[in-house]
């Protein structure tokens, strides 16, 4: 018999977790003597299986507990043999020299990958064996596999460094040794870096090169070619072949890796650092370390790198920083349950993490102080905390035996299958064989010895947070530093209502990275991490969290700097509240800050939540904002900038009912009213330096439709007339350029209605809609009195004169003004024939229903027995009564049917309700354009908006309810309306109506 060097092992081997399936591998295992053409290979394989050989015990523990090493032992026969002749420690070493001979050997691309790829499989078996037979240590096997990536990396890297050699593009200094002084530099991060490499690790890297030392001679930049080449290495080493694959690599460690390269200058990278880092990327440069490429050169730029890694005296903002990640940790003591099933040993409870960050929190505090605790290994580095007294003895022990437990089980669980995993099975067949495989009878002592492991670490792990109350608001971790997602992290976000955690983590570790000019300040991103618990909880509240949080994204994408914002949210914590409010619940609202984040600062005034002022406070703080004016294009945007201050203030005041449900549209019409005062006053002004003045004369602006009325919502057009009044006399104006009245009216209203609706910096102020002028659009822009006055008692049609009852002068001298509208009193209370009154009156609204109609009962204009049908009520009662009843002209609709109602012109209980109606529908109109864009169905209304739409609705208990009320209301509607107008019809068939 064949002698073996891996007898003679400190442990018992585990039992074959699958009988069967080590059964079935003996035999796959017999079937390669069959065909290796090796008589001793032979010979060793068939003995190999008897009962009573020492390598029968290690077949059945790789056939019976892991696919994965079935497959290799198959592959590798010839490998196995080589084990038991050897050992491990000899094996180990051979493959490494194998693959070096093999890679230097050829300049072939393809024979180089089957080289790293066979090396990788013979150290995967040889460490297996190794770690299941209890031959190594823990350092040991994580040891192995480090060098194994290092090595496989540096030939990689060596390999393509050739390549460009070869082609001209790239002088190196050592041919024969590419990688020795070539500028390239491969830090190994993590696990690797730390030589704690696990079973099926990924290896975390960075890619630097030293553009001083590259004698770069290629077509491209040195930086293009240095990326091209880390995208092949990185091909080289995961790409899946017939022969496996060597490692994943994993690139996201690197300076802000969302913009930048998968290679980076060391210039830039320091720049980086120096100006952006943060402590969690302090922590990562923990175990930083030259793996591949320019050894040399990347133990220069980590030495560079020291005081920013190793500070001194760490700052206080800095400590702060970290023991706010700390206290976002939902940390327990005292045993909380952890279930064994599903339990991931690296990120949950009691896991791998918790050590590692017990241990890296203490050296990123004290070892700028103290060199001796800068140990990139995580048990190194607890031994010297212990001697340095931070950490007791007895934890220290406790904190080692629990780390070598769960790296043990880690290994033990991706042997299975090559799985980069540290999740246990749920599935209890599954989680038995693993039990087997780490050498316990079953899964309770397993789960036991687990569980106390968990439980020990978990109870340490919270002694770090004794005496710092909890920021994280509850049960949960909400923890986004770091390259990866916290689990416990995800999982408290889904529980708080987000329903894409994954994608709303990464975006909250954007806002760490300095990608937006706001956070490029260190001190701003560690206020934020102090303030983030209460901000995520905050838009959680709203109805829609996920909008709500990328809306605050958007809001901090354009805040010129963060450190003032995150300050006054950390002072003013219900300021934030309200800024998550507007975000979730608000659409319009919140893409109007996230544009004008200065907007905070009168946030913070104490009267923004009052009431609206008066126009003529009003007027006095634009005039006061104008003084900054210097040329008439600051004019332009100083009014836009003041204009939608105020409609966001009325919004906001709307969304938290500080503003009565009717009073938004009179508090929009009175700024609208301010702005279209000034923006007059100054466009003429501008005017008349070229044109002069008009003696005698002026020109007034008409409002009709929602602000005449003083019924505005935020996105309502301006429906205006301008009609001018000039004395016979006058034949031109005074100034460089006479013109005369006509031409002079018409380029002045020009300019003032261009002034109102171009784009400038700050946008619209608002969009302008003259159709209502005489004649319409072939109509003069500009009408002069008379010829109003002419127009309307001549050959206006009926329609127009309802759109005449909601008329109001609302800018231009008051002379002028009080003619217009006495010419606009005398037109509608002008009598008219009842009759033919009904009948136009009914076919316009039948027109416009069959252009505009709409069953949405969420189209609360054009909807049957919405806000057209009560206005064309009201427009109706005026122009048939207002000749005996002139005190019934108002332009505001509810106003107006109250005092119908009031005269007894319909029946109390009909006006009443009509009234209410109206302040209802525009209600809930105003509401929904306050806070969303365009007409919501219900499934499209934010839950958040139906609740408020609820509250507006008196009386209404939910949403259904709410529903119910609203038709109840139309149906009630157009029951007036059928018995008003529903008889009448237009005589003469389609004869539009006059």
């Amino acid at each position: 018999m064949t002698p073996c060097q891996l007898t003679d092992t400190p442990h018992t081997t585990p039992a074959a977790g699958d009988t069967d399936r080590a059964e079935r591998g003996r035999e796959r295992w017999l079937d390669q003597a069959e065909t290796t053409g090796d008589p001793a290979l032979a010979a060793f394989i068939r003995e190999s299986v008897a009962a009573d050989h020492p390598c029968r015990p290690l077949l059945d523990a790789l056939f019976g507990n892991s696919p994965f090493l079935t497959k290799c032992a198959l592959q590798e026969p010839a490998w196995i043999h080589v084990l038991c002749e050897t050992g491990v420690d000899a094996a180990f070493d051979r493959a490494l020299d194998t693959v070096r001979t093999d890679a230097a050997a050829t300049d072939d691309q393809t024979a180089v990958m089957r080289a790293l790829r066979v090396a990788k499989r013979r150290v995967a078996l040889t460490t297996a064996v190794a770690d299941i037979l209890g031959l190594w240590t823990l350092e040991q096997v994580t040891g192995a596999l480090s060098r194994l990536a290092e090595t496989t990396l540096d030939l990689a890297c060596g390999h393509l460094l050739a390549r460009l050699h070869t082609k001209g593009d790239l002088v190196l200094p050592h041919p024969e040794a590419p990688t020795r002084d070539s500028g390239l530099i491969v830090l190994g991060m993590g696990k690797l870096g730390a030589r704690e490499l696990n079973y099926s690790s990924d290896i975390d890297l960075i890619v630097l090169f030293d553009e001083e030392r590259l004698n770069y001679r290629g077509r491209r930049t040195p930086r293009e070619d240095m990326v091209r080449l880390t995208k092949d290495v990185v091909r080289l080493m995961e790409e899946r072949t017939a022969h496996g694959y060597v490692f994943r690599c994993d690139l996201r460690l690197r300076p802000d890796p969302g913009s930048t390269s998968v290679a980076i200058s060391t210039l830039a990278a320091e720049i980086y650092y120096e100006s952006f880092g943060q402590n969690w990327e302090r922590a990562a440069m923990i175990k930083a370390r030259p793996v591949a490429g320019d050894i040399p050169a990347g133990d220069r730029f980590l030495d560079g790198l020291r005081p920013f890694v190793w500070r001194r005296s760490l700052d206080f903002n800095a400590i702060q920083d970290i023991h706010s990640i700390k206290r976002q940790i939902h940390a327990q003591k005292g045993h909380a349950v952890v279930a064994v099933e599903g339990h991931n040993l690296k990120l949950g409870r009691g896991g791998i993490r918790e050590i590692e960050f017990f241990v890296q929190t203490q050296q990123l505090i004290w070892g700028g102080r103290d060199p001796t605790l800068r140990d990139r290994e995580t048990l190194k580095a607890l031994n010297a905390l212990t001697a340095r007294g931070l950490v007791a003895p007895a934890v220290r022990d406790d904190l080692t035996a629990a780390y070598r437990h769960l790296r043990q089980a880690e290994h033990r669980l991706q042997m299975v299958n090559d799985e980069q995993t540290q999740t246990l099975p749920t599935d209890t067949d599954a989680l038995r064989a693993l039990a087997v495989f780490l050498g316990y009878e079953g899964i309770k002592p397993f789960a036991l010895a687990l569980k106390s492991t968990l439980m020990t670490v978990q109870d340490h792990y919270a002694d770090l947070f004794e005496d710092q109350p909890n920021l994280s608001g509850g049960a949960g971790n909400l923890v986004f530093t770091g390259g990866e997602d916290d689990p416990e992290t995800l999982r408290t976000l889904s529980d708080l209502g987000f329903a894409n955690p994954t994608g709303i983590a990464s975006t909250i570790r954007g806002w760490h990275t300095a990608r937006y000019r706001a956070m490029s300040s260190t001190r701003t991103r560690e206020r934020l991490t102090e303030l983030m618990p209460t901000l995520i909880r905050a838009l959680a509240r709203t109805v829609n969290p996920d909008a709500a949080l990328l809306r605050f994204d958007s809001f901090l994408a354009h805040l010129p700097t963060g450190a003032q914002i995150m300050s006054l949210f950390l002072a003013n914590p219900h300021v934030m509240t309200l800024v998550a409010e507007i975000m979730g619940d608000a659409p319009r609202l919140a893409e109007h800050l996230a544009r004008n984040p200065r907007l905070l600062d009168a946030v913070l005034e104490p009267a923004f939540l009052n009431t609206a002022p008066t126009q003529a406070v009003l007027r006095e703080g634009l005039d006061v904002a104008l003084r900054d004016a210097r040329v008439f294009e600051d004019v332009l945007d100083i009014c836009r900038r003041w204009t939608n201050d105020h409609r966001f203030q009325i919004g906001v005041q709307a969304l938290f009912g500080r503003q009565a449900p009717g009073a938004t549209g009179h508090a929009l019409a009175d700024v609208a009213d301010v702005a279209l005062a000034v923006m007059l006053d100054r466009v003429w002004c501008e005017f008349a330096q070229t044109h002069g003045a008009m003696p005698d004369a002026a020109v007034v602006v008409v409002a009709l439709g929602k602000l005449g009325g003083q019924e505005m919502t935020p996105t309502s057009d301006l429906d205006l007339i301008m009609v001018y009044d000039v004395p016979d006399s006058v034949e031109q104006s005074t100034g460089p350029k006479p013109l005369p009245p006509t031409a002079y009216y018409t380029r002045l209203v020009q300019r003032f209605i261009n002034a109102i609706t171009a784009n400038t910096a700050q946008g619209r102020l608002y969009e302008v809609d003259m159709r209502l002028r005489p004649s319409g659009n072939k109509g003069p822009l500009a009408t002069s009195l008379e010829s109003f006055r002419r127009y309307q008692g001549e050959a206006a049609w009926t329609w127009e004169h309802q759109a005449l009852t909601r008329a109001r002068v609302v800018a231009g001298p008051a002379t002028v003004a009080e003619r217009v509208a006495t010419v606009i009193r005398d037109t509608v209370c002008r009598p008219r024939d009842p009759e033919r009154l009904a009948h136009d009156v009914a076919d316009m609204r039948r027109r416009m229903d069959a252009e505009h109609g709409d069953r949405n009962r969420w189209n609360i204009k054009h909807r049957r027995g919405g806000l057209v049908d009560v206005e064309f009520l009201a427009q109706f009662l005026q122009l048939q009564h207002a000749h005996d009843h002139p005190n019934i002209m108002v332009p505001n609709t509810a106003e107006g049917l109250r005092r119908v109602g009031d005269a007894g012109l319909l029946p109390a209980p009909d006006a009443a309700f009509l009234s209410d109606a109206h302040q209802r529908w525009l209600s809930l109109q105003g509401m929904i354009r306050h806070s969303m864009d365009g007409v919501p169905t219900d499934d499209t209304l934010p839950e958040g908006l139906k609740a408020r739409l609820i509250a507006i609705w008196d009386g209404a208990v939910d949403f259904e309810d709410l529903k119910a009320r609203m038709d109840d209301t139309a149906a009630r509607v157009m029951e007036v309306y059928d018995r008003l107008l529903g008889a009448a019809t237009a005589p003469g068939g389609d004869e539009a109506p006059r």
